[in-house]
């Protein structure tokens, strides 16, 4: 009898010793796009998926990544000022506008991820052959606010184009990544400025030809919302590390990243991805940790130029190294 009412005392010590290991386990809210571009993203949550987390392997066993994906930066920011996201790999022109809307309080930028990786595509019937031609036309982007929504804006001002949100000298037509094809196929619309993979997609599948490519751009990078920066500090210089760990081994074994990233992306949008088409859309892409204040200069006159940025533009908290 003594020794069955042992047993049992053993174990309920052992399920409240359970109980206050999952209490104490820290969840990590960790969003990314289905894009090539989000590269790190794309394989961690791979890995994580397989049970060989990347991130979890580094962080400790206290700590749970939970994965979720967005389809453009402005619905992760969101995302993160409803207290439902804690870090995400991000385009530039969401993280900054997101940033000053806040008024620097709530978004920081915490390591680089990749930059270009983006175009300006047309059909190839030759209707559309310098900058003046694109009077009248319209151009799909993956989502209003977003870092191609910007540069498109931004640019086409540039060649003297008035453009509003909704029209003028050419029609900007924000439109899901995975939309465009289809669009472009139909002749929905003439042009789509967006990034890879379907930048590729549409050379390869649609015979789209490059009429600009935008290298001098912070494509992706990784954020994080102050509040769990505040709260995990030495949580979050471990994340950062491993992001560059991450980004190393990324760049040193391009062969066997590319293989998750096929696997993952096509878990998360139900399409499959050619191999050869991924490694031509890799060689656009820089992957990086360095996140360059010239290219942030740029970035911030882009949004102010496509008329997203107003008022203060002050990134000097923009930045954060935990």
């Amino acid at each position: 009898m003594k020794k069955l009412v042992l047993i049992i005392f053993l174990s309920a010590i052992a399920c409240i010793g359970q109980i206050v290991s999952a209490q104490t386990k820290t969840i990590i809210r960790f969003g990314h796009f289905p894009n090539i571009t989000h590269a790190q993203g794309v394989i961690a949550h791979a890995l994580t998926r397989q049970g060989k987390g990347w991130f979890e392997e580094r962080l400790g066993p206290n700590v749970e990544i939970q994965w979720f994906t967005y389809n453009a930066g402005p619905s992760a920011m969101e995302a993160i000022f409803a207290g439902s996201l804690d870090l995400t790999y991000v385009g530039q022109g969401p993280a900054l506008n997101a940033h000053f809307k806040a008024n620097g309080d709530e978004i920081r930028i915490l390591a680089g991820a990749a930059n270009a990786g983006a175009a300006l595509v047309i059909k190839p019937d030759g209707v559309i052959k310098t900058a003046a031609d694109f009077r009248g036309k319209k151009i799909a982007t993956p989502q209003l606010g977003n870092t191609q929504d910007i540069s498109c804006r931004a640019w086409l001002k540039a060649q003297g184009f008035k453009v509003t949100l909704t029209g003028g000298d050419v029609i900007v037509l924000p439109t899901a990544n995975p939309d465009q094809l289809g669009l472009f196929q139909s002749g929905g619309v003439d042009a789509v400025w967006t990034v890879e993979p379907w930048v590729t997609r549409l050379e390869r599948e649609a015979k789209a030809k490059v009429f600009l490519e935008d290298t001098n751009i912070i494509t992706t990078w990784l954020a994080g919302s102050v509040k769990f920066l505040n709260a995990h500090r030495d949580l979050v210089k471990k994340i950062v590390t491993a992001n560059k760990e991450l980004t190393d081994w990324i760049q040193a074994h391009p062969d066997q990243a590319q293989k998750l990233l096929i696997s993952e992306l096509k878990e998360e949008t139900k399409a499959d991805f050619a191999p050869e088409a991924v490694a031509q859309a890799w060689k656009r892409i820089k992957f990086t940790n360095d996140v360059s204040p010239e290219l942030i200069a740029k970035a911030v006159q882009d949004g102010k130029d496509a008329g997203f940025l107003k008022g203060s533009t002050d990134t000097s908290k923009l930045l954060e190294s935990p």
